[in-house]
C-alpha cells in the first residue's frame, strides 16, 4: 500500500473535497492521484501557497513550496 499525504492542510484543503491519508494499492496509482491532487491544488486553490510533490519511503507528500505572498488562507501555514 501507498499513502498519499497532504503535509499541511490550509483553509483551501479543508474546504474542498480532496482527502488527506489516502492509501492506494500501486505506486504508479498513488503516484497519479498524487499529481492531480497537487495540479488541482495549485490551479484552484487561493494561490497564495503553490505546492509540490515528494516521494517518502512508501508514501507520496504534498508539501508547500515557499509562499508567494505574506499572506495565509488560514490554518495549517505555519512559518513562512
Amino acid at each position: 500500500m501507498f499513502k498519499i499525504v497532504v503535509e499541511k492542510e490550509c483553509g483551501c484543503f479543508k474546504k474542498s473535497d480532496l482527502q488527506n491519508n489516502v492509501e492506494v494499492a500501486s505506486k504508479d496509482e498513488a503516484l497519479l492521484k498524487t499529481l492531480e491532487m497537487r495540479d488541482t491544488m495549485n490551479d484552484d486553490f487561493c494561490g497564495k501557497h503553490k505546492f509540490k510533490v515528494q516521494e517518502v519511503k512508501n508514501s507520496f507528500v504534498i508539501a508547500m513550496e515557499n509562499s508567494t505572498t505574506n499572506g495565509c488562507c488560514g490554518g495549517g501555514c505555519g512559518s513562512h
